[in-house]
């Protein structure tokens, strides 16, 4: 790293020390992603105990995901409420529009709201960063809504880094892959229920546990399951060996039809849908 990116990265780290002592307490909305793990670890260090992560689950969320935040929580000797989120039982976001994930977050970030006020802290924080604002990312505004504070983003940090700074500090979340809720793995207007998200969270977490690939979606399309992985590792997929124990373990899950996807792992591949389709304005009708 050249002496001015440093420089760069240490004024963003001073920068974003000053933003959370101001903000004197806050409870942080934690994933156990990159940027949460690296807003907790300088929260924790800038507010001592007036801070505290709270991860909301739900069938949505990838089961790995959530014993990285359980075991980051503990390594920051943060206290860590994990809370029951209900998306599914809300009609409008089983018919998985567009802004589902605006209906989630204001979901989630009401009730992270709520614990804040009952502990006695100021503000509500998410991971966002400056990266966020250059794809379609309809929870964000709930997040403007509720007047959830982004930390990150307010410091200029991006995920690069992010990823800079949590290696400087140790984090061993540093390289982590991105990650996002299960039900992005599906395609817009096709209905999400607890047992594709179940189908999808097994299917990566077996081809994830084969070390294939560290970078792994599983797209439902109904009976056929559309697998992306980083393109370098494309080959290890199609090796005759590991192919025949994927085809079988996913015809296991349910699917009729395994597919693989020859471009590979792309972030935030079905967004292609979304000018097809229209999308209304988070919020109205």
């Amino acid at each position: 790293m050249t002496t001015s990116a440093a420089k760069d990265i240490a004024g963003k780290s001073a920068k974003l020390i000053h933003i959370l002592e101001k903000m004197g307490g806050v409870a942080v909305a934690f994933s156990g992603g990159v940027d949460s793990a690296l807003l907790l670890r300088v929260a924790k260090d800038a507010l001592a105990d007036r801070v505290v992560a709270v991860t909301a689950v739900s069938e949505t969320t990838p089961g790995h995901e959530m014993e990285d935040a359980k075991r980051l929580a503990a390594q920051f000797c943060v206290k860590h409420l994990v809370i029951e989120s209900d998306e599914l039982k809300n009609p409008e976001y089983v018919k998985n529009p567009p802004e589902k994930c605006y209906l989630c977050k204001k979901s989630r970030f009401s009730a992270i709201c709520s614990i804040a006020k009952a502990l006695g802290l100021a503000w509500v924080a998410d991971g966002s960063n400056a990266d966020d604002l250059g794809d379609f990312r309809p929870g964000m505004k709930a997040v403007e809504e509720l007047g959830v504070r982004s930390p990150l983003l307010e410091a200029g940090f991006s995920k690069a880094d992010i990823r800079v700074l949590s290696k400087e500090l140790g984090l061993w979340t540093w390289d982590k892959p991105p990650y996002a809720c299960l039900a992005t793995r599906i395609p817009y207007g096709n209905p999400i229920t607890a047992e594709k998200l179940r189908q999808i969270d097994s299917g990566e977490d077996f081809i994830r546990n084969m070390a294939i690939s560290p970078q792994v979606r599983v797209r439902h399309y109904g009976d056929t399951a559309r697998i992306e992985v980083a393109p370098e590792d494309i080959s290890k997929l199609l090796e005759m060996k590991t192919r025949a124990r994927v085809i079988a373990f996913f015809k296991d899950l349910g699917f009729k039809f395994v597919t693989l996807d020859l471009e590979g792992y792309r972030m935030g591949s079905l967004n292609g849908e979304v000018s097809q389709i229209g999308v209304k304005e988070p919020g109205r009708s």
